[in-house]
């Protein structure tokens, strides 16, 4: 193979993906001394300067903050994740199609920061049942890690992102390094010690998120304006825009090159490592190689499992490192029950102040030992919701003058929306592959996604509604109900599995350091090398993961060994 190296396109490392999984590689690579390469497919997104939105007032924008019929058109699957005031952080489907076998949301943004701009900052720590699952119930493959081998790198990941919460005590949920956790408001609280008089099998809790109680390193704190999704200007929550990246940068060994859509890695087949990456840039359409030592790819496990699929050598014809043919393979994403609902009457007295970005969860409460074992499906759900009062937008006004000023500024009825996320079983044949006879505007191969949720996540998604409108009605909570009870596949925006971990070559494509079984300088550590989904969200798990091979990777790079 003719090698084209020279000093500008030579890196020790080279990072895939700019989002929450490839910042922190970012971070950790240059902060660990190696020259290190960041390629992200989007734009160019800048911490404060590119958040256009960030102050608008509803008014401002023309239709108040709703998409155009046009922009639906635009985006008609980003459409159920966004509206105008963040849909500038959200692909357009036109200019980016794949193809679905079966129905199923791949939600995406493609710019420097990624997704890390705008989701949900959940984060929860899996734990020894999630590990072991797969092994006591024959569901997958075992796990190669257990809790014991993340819980230092939890710390780590969470003392510098920032996480509010309180602790616990759940064997099943383990506790963290917490900020303050934002505190409930009086509907919140009404409905926690209503769980804990109605139930013992379950509790009501803080929800543990990204966002600062308490300022970080120039960050924060949280302003309580609930506009994150808009990009954060006081870097209230966590995003590679305003902490990993810049971080990164600061060390002095970041190179980051944002509109390169990666192609496919490079593989020497006498040296049998991973020599680079191809990009096309996404403006030009010119086709540029750059190489590196190590590569991690951390392009979110939709499109990490195109990137090595597309990556077809002699000794690899089925795909970079797809000696076991799992890649592509195991695809989940956590089911969804959005909007069970609930009114309550009482407490017309309480308030609150600003828009809080908090939540309230209550953890898996099934089949965690003999008492709760749920017979009609393995494994198990959260709970996740808000309340909050009702204000003009959600109440029918008649009058005019003084009657309709005072009906305006006088809140309504508080209420409280629930919504469950629960696990998906790790399946063969859900998966992602390649389209070859049809192409992108960069001529790669459209991704198809084909994938549908089995009888045990349809019995889950049952039970969580369910105990949903349970939980509610014997609070006290009036017009129960639930509008929404089984969204597409994909609507977590928590796809995982596709390069699995596991101990045995032949059935997993990931050791227990996120190498590569069949390329060792090749490390994954998105989404995709979940071996189970459990029932938390995910990016904590995806941080930790990342800066424990990271550690691995520099190790290895320093004594000579990749």
């Amino acid at each position: 193979m003719k090698i084209k190296q020279t000093e500008n396109n030579t890196f020790d490392a080279i990072v895939v993906g700019s989002g929450i999984s490839g910042g922190w590689a970012a971070k950790e690579l240059t902060e660990g001394g190696l020259k290190t390469l960041v390629l992200e497919r989007g734009r160019k997104v800048e911490h404060i300067a590119d958040y256009t939105t960030a102050f608008k007032q509803p008014w401002e924008f023309k239709h108040r903050g709703h998409l155009s019929n046009k922009e639906v058109e635009e985006q008609p699957i980003q459409s159920s994740h966004c509206d105008a005031t963040n849909k500038h952080f959200f692909v357009k489907d036109v200019e980016h199609p794949y193809v679905q076998v079966n129905p199923f949301k791949w939600i995406r943004g493609y710019q420097v920061g990624g997704r890390s701009l705008i989701w949900g900052r959940q984060s929860y720590r899996l734990s020894n049942l999630d590990f072991e699952a797969n092994k006591k119930d024959g569901h997958g493959v075992d796990w190669p890690i257990r809790y014991e081998d993340l819980e230092k790198w939890y710390d780590y990941v969470e003392e510098y992102v920032g996480i509010s919460g309180s602790k616990e005590d759940l064997p099943h949920l383990p506790d963290g390094v917490f900020l303050p956790p934002i505190p409930m408001n009086a509907i919140e609280k009404h409905l926690k010690e209503a769980v804990s008089e109605n139930y013992s099998d379950r509790v009501l809790i803080n929800g543990r998120v990204a966002n600062l109680t308490q300022p970080k390193k120039g960050r924060g704190p949280c302003q309580y304006r609930n506009l994150c999704s808009r990009g954060c200007p006081f870097g209230g929550y966590f995003s590679s825009n305003s902490s990993t990246l810049l971080d990164a940068h600061e060390t002095g060994n970041l190179t980051l090159r944002a509109d390169s859509v990666v192609k496919e890695v490079l593989y020497d087949e006498e040296t049998k490592k991973a020599i680079g990456v191809v990009i096309i840039d996404a403006l030009s359409k010119e086709e540029i190689s750059f190489y590196a030592k190590i590569i991690f790819l951390n392009a979110s496990a939709i499109a990490t499992a195109a990137i090595l699929l597309n990556s077809v050598s002699s000794s690899f014809l089925n795909g970079l490192g797809n000696s076991s043919l799992q890649v592509g393979h195991n695809l989940m994403d956590h089911i969804v029950n959005e909007g069970t609902y609930g009114t309550f009457e009482g407490l017309k007295d309480k308030y609150y102040e600003g828009r809080s970005p908090g939540t309230i969860y209550v953890p898996r409460f099934q089949n965690l030992n003999n008492e709760t074992e749920n017979v009609d499906f393995v494994r198990g759900y959260g709970i996740q919701g808000k309340g909050e009062r009702e204000n003009w937008q959600a109440k029918a006004t008649v009058g005019i003058g003084v009657d309709l000023k005072e009906q305006l500024s006088t809140p309504g009825e508080w209420k409280i929306a629930l919504g469950g996320r629960g696990e998906t079983l790790p399946n063969y044949d859900n998966k992602i592959y390649l389209d070859d006879e049809n192409k992108d505007q960069w001529g790669l191969p459209l991704v198809k996604v084909d994938f549908e949720y089995g009888p045990n996540e349809l019995a889950m998604m049952d039970h969580m509604t369910k105990s949903s409108e349970e939980m509610l009605s014997k609070a006290g909570f009036k017009n129960v109900g639930s509008y929404r009870t089984s969204p597409a596949p994909g609507s977590a925006v928590h796809e995982m599995g596709t390069a699995r971990m596991g101990n045995n070559p032949k059935t997993s494509v990931l050791n227990k350091h996120n190498q590569m079984h069949d390329v060792k300088n090749v490390f994954i550590t998105d989404g995709s090398f979940m071996t189970s989904s459990g029932s938390q969200n995910p990016s904590l798990t995806y941080m930790a993961v990342t800066a424990r091979a990271c550690q691995y990777a520099i190790n290895q790079f320093k004594s000579n060994l990749l």
